[in-house]
């Protein structure tokens, strides 16, 4: 007897659909023939399989028994293929009869007594599913949650394989699990940090301000213990809230490699990533045989931060280079490639020199020049023009630190932000570019026009600072985004702002980018 039904492959972070096909045909001695190029972990389950069976009060097959996991030239890996198999079994063999086979699809690893336990990239595999017209999916309980939140599928939470055939033979009726994304947001989308903590640093707030509007990437520089670490923490409470789709999107990444923290079925909050500097080239931006993804695809619509960047291994930060610019990551290896999303914002700190105090007024530095030199020769200039906005982080005064007033809080740098990203949607309605950092030279060129003052001002700027090409678009979108914020801080009663770009905005990008220029030479 033959019987057939859908499943799904995990690739990367993509799910591709799977049939599993299990024939049980007479024969003389009992066989179990498992085809269809299963890895290591799909071949040993079969084992498991029969003892999950046995212990759940089902007969095995005694005769001969054929599983074909199609399509072949697929390699199947990971043990959610345990639950497909143990019911094709079921029924092939005659022991369940059920008309759902080919409506739902399922999905799950079982223990040897029969219990039904969680698998990586059920969100993928639910969104496949939906994709792909199929009623509904079912999956282990811990799974539901996660899978309920893609629309128009009917999710099953089981927990065992007798739980899982009582189902699919209709004596068992489960209703499906009902998608909770508001109440997930609700619960999940606060945050418990805020800018209020940080006291002074008040030039640093703005540059943290420019940099979430216009989506910049950002470079402080400082000494030990000014706060750069604490104001990277908090950039996220500034930044929009998480839409429905970017969630599901990057919540599905989290989920792949089995990162999604427990009783949170979907982020609900911008992802923070910062990696130690020992992180290997595979490790920050995906690697493996099979290409899984690393640091940057996890901080995806979220915070990428690197702190103390000359202690990375040069190599790794330049394989930043194309992600930064493209906005995702291809993986390529002999056996298959992968594309990974990896739209993040990157926000880099460093101390001034080995022992951190070059830039200290109160204390002294007894690096010398040639060890200067080795440390910041770390960071390349390709790498330092892909970051818009570069500055200065001095150690707080005793008087900021023991002030009772606090500083500028979260909620009102994220209401400035909003605003300016509200601007910045309206300008891009008709394109792909959802910030001004990712405008393309078209679109620089027709929302980035300068007067007579801004153009010269800008020109010398060039000239004296040596900028190059890729810089001096980075000051115009750097401009854009000052212009935003400023018209969203306060209306001119003239007009003035809003879709003009000043002669004081050029000025403040342009010094955004003069850092570099006196800490690297």
């Amino acid at each position: 007897m033959l019987a057939a039904l859908r499943t799904f492959s995990l690739l990367g972070i993509d799910s591709e659909p799977v049939d599993v096909e299990v024939d049980v045909s007479p024969a003389a001695m009992p066989k179990v023939i498992l085809v269809g190029l299963p890895e290591a972990a799909v071949r040993e389950s079969i084992h498991r399989i029969e003892r999950a069976l046995v212990n759940s009060g089902y007969e095995r097959p005694e005769n001969r028994v054929v599983i074909n996991l199609a399509p072949a030239e697929l390699p199947k890996q990971a043990a959610s293929f345990d639950l497909p198999i143990a019911l094709g079994l079921l029924a092939a063999s005659g022991q369940i009869d059920s008309q759902l086979l080919d409506r739902f699809a399922a999905v799950g690893e079982l223990a040897l007594d029969g219990s039904a336990r969680p698998v990586k990239g059920a969100l993928s595999m639910a969104t496949a599913a939906a994709a792909q017209g199929v009623e509904g999916i079912v999956v282990p309980s811990p799974n539901a949650q996660e899978a309920a939140v893609v629309e128009g599928l009917e999710v099953i939470a089981v927990d065992s394989l007798t739980q899982a055939a009582a189902f699919f033979s209709g004596g068992l009726q489960v209703a499906p699990t009902p998608p909770r994304l508001d109440q997930l947001f609700q619960e999940l989308g606060g945050y418990e940090m805020d800018f209020r903590d940080v006291r002074g640093q008040e030039m640093a707030k703005r540059a943290i301000t420019l940099a979430a509007s216009g989506g910049h990437n950002l470079l402080m520089i400082g000494p030990p213990g000014s706060g750069k670490t604490m104001l990277a923490k908090r950039v996220p409470t500034v930044l929009p809230e998480l839409l429905a789709e970017e969630s599901i999107e990057t919540s599905r990444i989290y989920s792949a490699i089995g990162k999604l923290p427990a009783g949170k079925p979907l982020l609900a909050r911008r992802p923070f990533r910062s990696p130690h500097h020992t992180i290997s080239n595979a490790g920050l931006v995906g690697g493996g045989s099979t290409p899984t993804p690393g640091e940057i695809s996890l901080a995806h619509n979220g915070v990428l931060f690197l702190d103390e960047l000359p202690e990375f291994n040069r190599q790794t930060l330049e394989v930043l280079r194309q992600p930064l610019e493209d906005g995702t990551v291809s993986i390529s290896r002999a056996l298959r490639s992968a594309d990974f999303p990896a739209d993040f914002m990157l926000i880099a700190s460093l101390n001034p020199c080995p022992c951190g105090y070059r830039s200290d007024p109160r204390r002294d530095c007894h690096c010398s020049v040639p060890q200067i030199e080795r440390y910041m020769a770390k960071i390349s200039g390709p790498l330092l023009d892909r970051i818009d906005l570069h500055i200065e982080v001095p150690a707080p005064r005793f008087n900021e630190l023991s002030a009772a007033a606090d500083g500028t809080d979260s909620g009102s740098m994220r209401e400035v932000v909003v605003a300016a990203r509200r601007q910045q949607e309206k300008r891009f309605r008709r394109s792909s570019t959802r910030t001004n950092a990712q405008m393309t030279t078209r679109e620089l060129r027709g929302h980035c026009s300068l007067n007579g003052a801004c153009q010269a001002m800008l020109e010398q700027s060039v000239d004296r600072l040596g900028l190059s090409a890729r810089a001096h678009d980075k000051v115009l979108r750097v401009a854009r985004t000052i212009a935003d914020v400023d018209a969203s801080i306060s209306s001119d009663s003239k007009g003035r702002g809003g879709d003009n770009i000043r002669v004081e905005h050029i000025s403040e990008a342009i010094n955004y980018r003069m850092l570099d220029r006196q800490f690297w030479t």
